[in-house]
């Protein structure tokens, strides 16, 4: 079950966003004048792209994220994606807390899930979830929104539940 509700940060950060970037045709982005420095609409999803932060163990982990706050967005996700950035991920922010679980319907690559608390905390991760399966992968408890990460990715860089997330 994939998250339902709008984040109104994202809503709201969405349009500031939009007029940085543009698309051509061949889906590249284009922009006037000087050269991009990182996208901030994802050019395969026209999803807003954001700089996320996890604090773990005195590191500050950076990636940039897919922002996914429509139902229809957070219903597609990351289905048939074949890769992923190491530091890129999606982020589905909820606005209200309340009790989360993913799957991995259609899902070709696989995931860490990480449920974020109402605190930025980490709940929990479903580390390395298995593409296709449609077991519900729950948070351990209220979340305010769930971050994927390429399978591995969590524990690679020693992110555990309770490291704070900021974006």
């Amino acid at each position: 079950m994939r998250l339902t509700r709008i984040f109104t940060a994202a809503f709201l950060l969405a349009p500031a966003l939009l007029p940085t970037a543009a698309c051509s045709q061949g889906g590249q982005e284009a922009t006037a004048g000087a050269a991009p420095s990182q996208p901030a609409v994802h050019p395969e999803s026209g999803l807003p792209v954001i700089g996320l932060k996890i604090r773990s163990g005195g590191k500050t982990h950076h990636f940039r994220v897919e922002v996914a706050s429509t139902q229809e967005q957070q219903a597609k996700g990351l289905m048939f994606r074949t890769q992923m950035g190491a530091d890129e991920g999606m982020l589905f922010p909820e606005d209200r807390p309340r009790r989360l679980a993913f799957w991995m319907r259609n899902t070709v690559i696989a995931l860490d899930i990480i449920f974020i608390g109402t605190d930025h905390k980490i709940l929990n991760i479903a580390a390395n979830a298995v593409p296709y399966d449609e077991t519900p992968l729950p948070a351990a408890g209220l979340a305010s929104g769930v971050l994927e990460l390429n399978g591995g990715r969590a524990a690679e860089l020693g992110i555990k539940p309770g490291d704070k997330v900021e974006w």
